[in-house]
């Protein structure tokens, strides 16, 4: 499946436009986008909640008081949250696509090239934490006090925290990026060509809903302990940066790979805070020196303001290894929220 088709919103689940009180529901795509969107929402808010009373009961989590401080230790029962988290996000998405009678992987695991989309976003994930890291250092913001895993440790762990920044990588890429992306581009998309009489309508419903949810996305890291102003905007830029790699690609292969092998990078290769969070057992031990502004702080790299250039690369990069095919032919949807 290539971009044009799924950024196009063309799958039509009812070839004819409904009338009467079904008009309400269901338009020329199918269901309509707001009603789409409300279903999605209510179904994950309420298998989470039955998800989260479950886990309660096998194995309880810490008392309010017992809060633990410092360093987070990557345990089965983090594993096994976020393993669920997937499994809810994929299901739930599945069921939508049923309901809406569409291709699953218009959500953004569809298309082509998928391994190697992914291993190249990996690659990139990790080589451009490392430049945002030599920077850091080079200019003294950052010091590497040595090591802290030596021998079989360093690929327990590396191979422990990846595993864990995959579910992380997959999780907030399909949920942030998936069906609620497709979803109100799609409602939006509409709006536009029916009040504007735009052309361009199917870009604009998908930048104006990039830009919402990336809101959502950096204000969403806000509860992070240690996380800073400087690293909620990037936070939300970095949402739209793989929204950049959605809209080129078609899918969301590559924003997967970059964003877990970037957390990945942080928290296990560099020791650094990932949004104000440090994890345990990772290869170096470094810290912070000077003005958080500049060093990043409690925030971890993602608090420097050098951080603004890294992303900046990243969207060169994207642009120029990630080919958008030609949209020539693509339906836009009609008015459909």
């Amino acid at each position: 499946m290539d971009p044009a088709s799924t950024l196009s919103f063309g799958e039509s689940a009812t070839p004819t436009p409904p009338s009467g009180p079904r008009y309400v529901f269901v338009g020329k795509e199918g269901l309509r986008a707001g009603w789409g969107l409300l279903i999605y929402v209510a179904l994950i808010f309420t298998s989470s909640l039955a998800v989260n009373g479950i886990m309660r009961r096998i194995s309880p989590p810490p008392a309010r008081g017992a809060k633990i401080a410092g360093e987070i230790p990557v345990t089965p029962r983090l594993i096994i949250n976020y393993c669920i988290v997937v499994a809810l996000t994929l299901l739930v998405t599945w069921i939508m696509s049923k309901i809406e009678r569409r291709p699953n992987g218009v959500y953004g695991l569809g298309g082509e090239r998928k391994a190697s989309r992914f291993l190249a976003g990996l690659a990139w994930g990790i080589a451009c934490l490392s430049l945002l890291a030599l920077i850091l250092t080079k200019t003294g913001f950052l010091v590497i006090d040595g090591r802290e895993l030596f021998g079989r440790d360093v690929l327990r762990y590396g191979a422990l925290w990846l595993f864990f920044f995959l579910l992380v990588g997959v999780f907030e890429e399909y949920f942030s990026r998936g069906y609620l992306q497709y979803t109100l581009a799609r409602g939006l998309a509409g709006i536009y060509k029916s009040v504007f009489e735009t052309p361009h309508s199917v870009a604009l419903g998908f930048w104006t809903s990039a830009v919402v949810i990336s809101i959502l996305f950096g204000l969403g890291h806000h509860a992070n302990a240690g996380e800073s102003p400087v690293g909620l905007l990037a936070a939300g830029l970095v949402s739209l940066v793989f929204c950049l790699s959605l809209w080129r690609s078609g899918s969301l292969w590559w924003a997967i790979g970059f964003h877990a092998a970037w957390d990945w990078s942080q928290s296990f290769l560099y020791g650094v805070a990932d949004s104000g969070m440090i994890s345990q057992h990772h290869l170096l031990d470094t810290h912070p020196v000077g003005k958080p502004i500049l060093s990043g702080g409690a925030t971890g790299p993602e608090g420097s303001i050098f951080v603004f250039a890294a992303l900046a690369l990243v969207s060169v990069i994207i642009m120029i290894t990630l080919h958008r095919r030609s949209s020539a032919g693509e339906v836009e949807p009609p008015v459909d929220i």
